[in-house]
C-alpha cells in the first residue's frame, strides 16, 4: 500500500507551484474586487479650473 501515496519530485514541485499560484490568484483576485468597492465609495476632490 506505501507505494500508492508516492509522489515523485517532479510532481511535487509541480504540484507546489500549483498551489500557490491559485493562492496568489485568489488574493489578487479578491484585492481587486475590494478596490474597486473601495473607489465606489471614496469621493475624489474637484478639480478647479485655474483662469
Amino acid at each position: 500500500m506505501p507505494a500508492l501515496i508516492y509522489i515523485d519530485p517532479g510532481s511535487g514541485s509541480y504540484l507546489v507551484q500549483v498551489i500557490i499560484g491559485a493562492l496568489v490568484g485568489l488574493v489578487m483576485f479578491f484585492k481587486n474586487i475590494k478596490m474597486y468597492l473601495l473607489s465606489l465609495f471614496r469621493r475624489t476632490p474637484k478639480k478647479q479650473k485655474d483662469e
